[in-house]
């Protein structure tokens, strides 16, 4: 069983979707990859939106550029928790468009949002998700922020011994 979906409006979405994936497989979670659009293909997103909690998924991220309705329209559509990645596209306005596009959500129908291309974090926030009810992931997650720790101490004992000038 594959607990998150990550899902993207095009392939030119794969690049900055796949941290995501990346991270994902660094915590040990599986997940599933694929295309939906929400405009070119409305009724794949229908039926997955409706039958990803059955098929065992616990969230989805979604990653759209442009208007960038595919997070919110399978938000609509899902009892699921989505994560939206706006995406900075071809067709975007500096990104802007596809911020607001899935941050401004109807009340009802939330769609947690992270920062522009920012896939990575839509990762770990859906392992937190999963690890609120799985210890084993659960401690994968509190490793993983604890070497985050260790870099930046490892970072600022270097400068701190060294000085700026000589940190390079």
């Amino acid at each position: 069983m594959k607990p998150i979906s990550i899902i993207m409006g095009s392939d030119s979405d794969l690049p900055v979707m796949q941290e995501a994936a990346k991270i994902l497989e660094h915590l040990g979670l599986d997940y599933e990859l694929t295309i939906i659009s929400a405009h070119r293909t409305p009724e794949r997103m229908m039926s997955f939106a409706k039958e990803a909690h059955e098929r065992g998924i616990k969230v989805i991220i979604a990653g759209a550029g442009g208007a960038a309705h595919l997070p919110g329209m399978v938000a609509a559509i899902s009892p699921l928790p989505v994560i939206g990645v706006p995406i900075k596209s071809s067709n975007s306005i500096d990104g802007w468009d596809s911020v607001l596009s899935i941050l401004q959500m109807p009340g009802g129908v939330p769609v947690a949002t992270v920062a522009l291309n920012g896939a990575k974090n839509a990762g770990i926030l859906a392992a937190q998700i999963v690890g609120s009810s799985d210890p084993s992931v659960l401690s994968r997650i509190q490793d993983y922020k604890a070497s985050l720790k260790d870099a930046v101490k490892e970072k600022y004992t270097k400068l701190e011994s060294t000085g700026w000038k000589n940190y390079q």
